[in-house]
């Protein structure tokens, strides 16, 4: 079975675009599952059953969705190659920036909006500079010169990814995006695979449900400001 990881900002389409991508892919005949993280609740399962894609959500709870992630992906490997999937799209909850859910030798890709803004890029940690394909999308609500430099700004950060656009509204570059995600890699298995990169790190009083303020109930893994 092959496996793809898709990460992105909130709202920037993550479940639009991978909705197109996975229709040109049932039409060819290609099997396809979807597992989607998410933290507290999500809709998106619905969408995808409507379109008849075998689907099961994982919600994080009060856990960091990226620490969710990687603790249940195993699983989620076998559940596809035990529903004799062809193809299997993890969607990672869209959360801080820095999230880096992408696996060494799994084809990773990153989905950003134009609307973001043109500085967004270089705020977006490893889950863009570490992806192997970079999706934007809402390009038809700007204009042709802010598209252009949306994607250089984006080059800048990942100048190896391969970078497209697709509209979540009405498929177009969907066809395409099935396409490379139909090239990705068979995955085996994932026991002893590496992340591409380090999960953000937090371990401390507050992590473990500390709720009052002050250095007194600050534990653990605390880094402080420097103020001049």
């Amino acid at each position: 079975m092959k496996l793809v990881t898709v990460a992105g900002p909130p709202s920037s389409g993550k479940t639009a675009v991978t909705i197109k991508a996975i229709a040109s892919l049932q039409r060819e005949g290609v099997r396809v599952g979807v597992v989607k993280f998410d933290s507290l609740s999500t809709r998106d399962q619905s969408l995808y059953e409507k379109q008849g894609v075998a689907v099961t959500t994982g919600l994080s709870g009060n856990l960091c969705p990226d620490h969710f992630f990687v603790s249940n992906v195993g699983d989620c490997l076998i559940w596809g190659v035990d529903g004799g999937l062809d193809l299997l799209v993890i969607e990672s909850a869209g959360l801080c920036n820095r999230c880096a859910p992408h696996i060494q030798g799994v084809l990773a890709v990153c989905v950003i909006d134009n609307l973001s803004g043109v500085d967004t890029p270089k705020k977006i940690g490893p889950m863009l500079k570490m992806a192997d394909v970079v999706v934007i999308t809402k390009g038809d609500v700007v204009s042709q010169a802010e598209r252009e430099v949306f994607a250089y700004r984006v080059r800048q950060v990942n100048s190896n990814a391969t970078i497209m656009n697709v509209n979540g509204l009405t498929g177009q570059g969907g066809h395409e995006l099935g396409r490379l995600l139909q090239s990705a890699p068979e995955t085996v298995d994932l026991e002893g695979s590496l992340l591409r990169f380090s999960m953000p790190a937090a371990l401390c009083s507050y992590c473990l449900g500390q709720r009052r303020i002050g250095s007194d109930f600050q534990m653990g893994n605390v880094k402080k400001m420097v103020f001049p």
